[in-house]
Order: C-alpha cells, then structure tokens, then sequence
C-alpha cells in the first residue's frame, strides 16, 4: 500500500443524523481542498442503518425499538451501537484510483490492526452471483467483525467501517446483516477476552497513517 497520512478527529457518541451533517461538510472541505484527508473516530447509539438495496425483509420488527435510517453509502443492513468503533474517511482519491480500490485498501489497513491488537483476520473476494463480502473477517473463526460502506463523490470518499469492539452483539441476530442471513458477527471481546477501546482506536489510527 502506498503512503497516505491522515488526519484524526475523535469523538465518543454521536448521534447518527448529526454525524451525517458533519461528515457532509467535512466531505465539501475536502472536495474543495479546504481540509486534509482525514479519518473521524466515533460510536454511535443503537441504530440500524440500510442500503437503497436492502430488502424490507431484512429490517428488525419495529417493536425493538431501535430506529432505522437510510443512509447513501454502498451495502447492506448495518447495526451501530456503544462499544462498537466507527470510522468515517473523506480521503480524495487519485484519478487511477476508484471506489472499490480504497475499499480494498480500507480492509488491508484494518486486518493489520487487527493483527496488531492479537487477532488474526482477513478479507475475502467476492465469488460471481454471491452477496458482496465486503469487510473482515476472523481467521480462526471466520466469523464477521468489521462492516465496511462507503461512496465517492467528485473524487473524494465518505462513510466507512464499523468494528465490533465490546458492545452486546444480540441486536444483530433481530435483523439480516450485511444482506447475508447465515452471517455470524462477532467483536473483539467475544474473540479475544476484555479489550480496551482506547487500545483499539489507537492501534486503528496506527494502521491508516493517522494524527
């Protein structure tokens, strides 16, 4: 992978359609080379957030009482919740560059943390006809512990990952993840014992060159 410092805000909780507002303008800053590329650091409360894709099939019965969100980044069905750790990238792109290239890179940068923090993970190819494999997965377990969603527009990308670090992983099982029924999610604490946000977000921050 070639070099390609970030800048890193961070932030604790923030209410999903605020943070939408604010990764709308720091995407406008960016377009207009008013800012550098950077990665924003956060969680969210619960919220499951949708794809234009996603069937109303796989949505959660509204009796969960979790909120439901369109939202314009690419994939499926994604749960956000406390515990779990969010990175949002507005990175300008090269001109050779597309979408599905820096995903690629997005998911090597977050099995090299992984790795640094004990687990070993990895990506997978998506095979013809199949749902996208989109994100990162164990590679002991094979179980899913990174999503991964993201757009480009005018050049520069938004969205991002989400990594289950501590947070209770049961509002996964009252929805279709990822558009993958079979999926089985996971977190760094299911897989590893007690883990330390801070360690993770630091180790994440290492992993994309990020200050």
């Amino acid at each position: 992978m070639k070099a390609r410092p970030l800048t890193l805000i961070q932030d604790e909780l923030v209410d999903y359609d605020k943070a939408m507002e604010r990764m709308g303008d720091l995407v406008a800053e960016r377009q207009r080379d008013e800012r550098p590329d950077t990665l924003w650091l956060l969680s969210h409360p619960s919220v499951y957030t949708v794809g234009r894709r996603t069937p109303a099939a796989h949505l959660p019965d509204p009796s969960r009482g979790i909120p439901v969100v369109e939202t314009g980044r690419g994939g499926q069905l994604t749960y956000h919740g406390p515990g779990q750790l969010v990175g949002y990238l507005v990175v300008k792109l090269a001109e050779d560059e597309g979408i599905v290239d820096y995903v690629r890179e997005v998911e090597l940068r977050l099995v090299e943390a992984l790795g640094a923090l004990g687990l070993p993970a990895e990506r997978r190819d998506t095979p013809p006809g199949s749902e996208l494999l989109t994100g990162v997965w164990t590679s002991a377990t094979g179980r899913k512990i990174i999503s991964i969603g993201m757009r480009q527009s005018r050049g520069v990308t938004s969205h991002g990952f989400a990594l289950n670090v501590d947070g209770d992983l049961e509002p996964w099982h009252w929805a279709v993840a990822c558009g993958m029924p079979d999926v089985d999610m996971t977190s760094l604490k299911r897989e590893l014992g007690e883990t330390m946000m801070d360690k993770v977000r630091a180790a994440v921050a290492a992993s994309f060159e990020a200050a």
